[in-house]
């Protein structure tokens, strides 16, 4: 029988696509890009035409030797990389480097992992799509171009170990902005009254909040304004006005694509986007289900479409009407909002088999895949569900020309929200007001009028920043977590409680790239040249024009930049830790496990120590601090200063109170504080 061979990325999907296959059938991975630009140099030739110059990526000539081999035997090769733009060039890599007989090779692409998948993209081979692949070599050239040319500038005037990049820098821009717009916002004052009314014979009062004026909706600014309306509603009963009944639909949500996904993991799983990614992945790659074998269990995780194919839109609806009533199944789904550009060449993120129900997988699934497939599976069968209807009721009382509202709703049918309900968003219960009637009399029980403050824009979270990338047109599906990551890694931005900050690393870098390269760090600019980068995707620009078009102006920026910018010093954070070989105060330095100490006498002195993070909390057992440490994984535990003097550690964070009930100490779990000691169960 004639041997075919299959290619694909990841070494896992290896297991997993084998046994769809026959024994005429060869798979084999390429664990990724077989070629690369060079690591040394530019390798672009900007001389002739923007040629780029590949060479096989180091560590990986063994590999490729033993794919040529096994192309040599192959009568059909098939390039069954990822199907996106990277996978795409990642197959003409391929093509290129197994110096092949080209009409042997054919590329096919599979939206999921499953046997009727895998099957029919075998039916249906076709030629590479270059449009794609000058697409990726436009976005990686440029990427080059940025990175090669303005990092050595940043480790000449700030320092080594820098970097800059076409959407990183951009994005750290945006962090800086918000970060200035807090520190520059300044509170302004507003007024709330609330009037606590009864009807007569009632003993409950019904809240009611001040609307306007004259039916005039009207902002309260100041205490005086305030107290006018305080004084002359607290001396005279208040009228019904006006009673209005209605419905409101809340509609189902689309499933999800990579944006989303990253945004909901975070918000509700606490995932970071790196994590949300690596683990999507190996659903998508393949899981060992218990009775039957590895199993790709969700479709591709790169998409920035919420179309669902047909064939997976009638299984769910079916499984909708069997598992929850004929009442819970939509017959048509919500849309995406108009004028919303997607690249529609995936469907958006679903579980292969609706029937593999998150129950029925736990326990093949570790903790994280479950929590993750969980969200995607409730999602996609939420997205073809019907809306939930909520029956709603506002009410109006005057005083005095002065207006007063209060309101209820309550869910009529919980609809999708059966399954998928994540929204801080509760109903209004308000079932005293049901009692009332237009022309009703309501008596003062009480009024309490109340200052605030307006506040100032909330810092970035990993979400909010995927969010607002993707809303500006910065960057695409694949690069918001690599993004993050790296500007994160550089050390330009660090991560509190979810919120992102800037670090003076990060301003100083972030003031060169707008004084020097204004139009890198211009949102504008960026979105600008992703439109032009889709366009060549679509086959409608030349990638090299893009590159021509680019390069001179860089080339130009860097060299103002290398005569006029200044020197930047960036002082090491110290600290109150005194090495014991000098009497220096030991300074926070940064190294590829993180955060260590180390002398600033260097190189007269070179002791350095690690670092742990202090809690502010003390130890249960003999009062000393309560440190953030790690363990050989990585994994974070808390522990005493004085290990291993004293034993006292805990996965969870202490509050640094004993228990009233057994006296072991307090820990913070799940949102609560319960006793570390399990059998205890005391829980606040």
């Amino acid at each position: 029988m004639a041997k075919n061979l299959v290619i694909v990325e990841s070494p896992t999907k290896v297991k997993t696509i084998k046994k769809f296959l026959g024994s005429n059938y060869e798979v084999e991975a390429s664990n990724g890009h077989i070629r690369d630009l060079p690591k040394s140099k530019l390798g672009i030739d900007v001389e002739h035409d923007f040629e780029p110059k590949y060479i096989t990526i180091r560590g990986k000539g063994e590999l490729l030797a033993s794919l040529k081999k096994a192309a040599k035997k192959a009568d059909r090769i098939y390039l069954a990389t990822d199907p996106d733009r990277e996978g795409e060039a990642i197959s003409w890599h391929l093509q290129q480097a197994l110096n092949n007989d080209s009409s042997k090779m054919c590329r096919i692409t599979f939206n999921e992992i499953t046997k009727s998948a895998v099957k029919a993209s075998l039916k249906a081979p076709r030629e590479l799509d270059m449009n794609l692949v000058d697409e990726q070599q436009a976005r990686r050239c440029l990427d080059r171009m940025v990175g090669y040319e303005i990092s050595p500038l940043l480790w000449k005037k700030i320092k080594r170990g820098l970097s800059a990049g076409r959407v990183q820098s951009v994005t750290l821009r945006i962090i800086a902005d918000r970060e200035e717009q807090i520190n520059n916002f300044i509170p302004e004052e507003y007024w709330s009254i609330d009037a606590m009314l009864k009807l007569e014979g009632s003993k409950k009062a019904i809240k009611f909040q001040f609307y306007g004026k004259d039916n005039k909706k009207t902002e309260l600014t100041n205490r005086e304004q305030t107290e006018e309306i305080v004084k002359a509603v607290s001396v005279s009963d208040f009228t019904v006005t006006n009673i209005k009944k209605g419905e409101r639909i809340k509609k189902a949500p689309l499933p999800f694509t990579t944006s989303t996904l990253q945004q909901e993991a975070s918000r509700l799983l606490n995932f970071s986007t790196q994590k949300t990614m690596r683990v999507a992945q190996q659903l998508y790659e393949g899981v060992e289900v218990k009775g039957r074998g590895s199993v790709g269990l969700i479709s591709y995780l790169r998409t920035d479409s919420t179309r669902i194919s047909e064939e997976a839109d009638t299984a769910v609806r079916d499984y909708i009407e069997e598992r929850y009533g004929k009442e819970y199944r939509s017959e048509k789904p919500n849309e995406e909002k108009a004028g919303k550009k997607i690249q529609d060449a995936h469907e958006a993120i679903r579980p292969t088999d609706v029937t593999l129900t998150p129950a029925v997988i736990k326990e093949s699934l570790s903790r994280d895949q479950f929590r993750l497939y969980q969200l995607i599976w409730n999602r996609f069968v939420a997205s073809r569900m019907q809306n939930a209807r909520y029956e709603t009721m506002s009410v109006r009382a005057d005083n005095n020309g002065y207006t007063f509202t209060a309101s209820t709703s309550n869910i009529m049918f919980d609809g999708f929200m059966m399954l998928y309900n994540t929204d801080d968003e509760k109903p209004e219960k308000n079932a005293a007001l049901a009692n009332l009637k237009e022309g009703m009399t309501l008596s003062v029980d009480s009024i309490d009028p109340q200052q605030h403050f307006t506040q100032p824009p909330a810092h970035y979270t990993e979400a909010s920043l995927v969010h607002t990338l993707e809303e500006l047109g910065i960057g695409r599906p694949s690069t918001y977590a690599p993004t993050i990551t790296t500007i994160m890694q550089r050390h330009y931005i660090t991560k509190e409680k979810k919120n992102l900050y800037i670090t003076e690393l990060g301003e100083a870098v972030n003031s060169m790239m707008k004084k020097a390269f204004p139009s890198i760090v211009d949102v504008n600019f960026t979105a600008n040249v992703e439109g032009l980068l889709d366009k060549v995707g679509e086959g409608l620009v030349n990638w090299k024009t893009v590159l021509k078009n680019f390069w001179p102006d860089l080339k130009e920026a860097v060299e103002i930049a290398e005569k006029e910018l200044d020197n930047v010093t960036i002082e090491d954070e110290k600290t109150d830790v005194i090495c014991e070989k000098c009497g220096r105060n030991m300074v926070v330095k940064y190294g590829p496990h993180g955060k260590f100490l180390a002398c600033p006498g260097f190189p007269e002195c070179s002791n350095t120590k690690s670092y742990f993070e202090k809690t502010g909390i003390k130890c249960p057992k003999c009062g000393g601090e309560i440190l953030i440490r790690k363990t050989r994984k990585g994994r974070r535990y808390y522990g005493c200063e004085n290990n291993p003097e004293c034993d006292f550690m805990t996965w969870q964070k202490p509050t640094g109170e004993l228990c009233p009930e057994c006296s072991s100490p307090l820990v913070e779990k799940g949102g609560s504080i319960v006793c570390q000691e399990a059998k205890c169960g005391y829980k606040k």
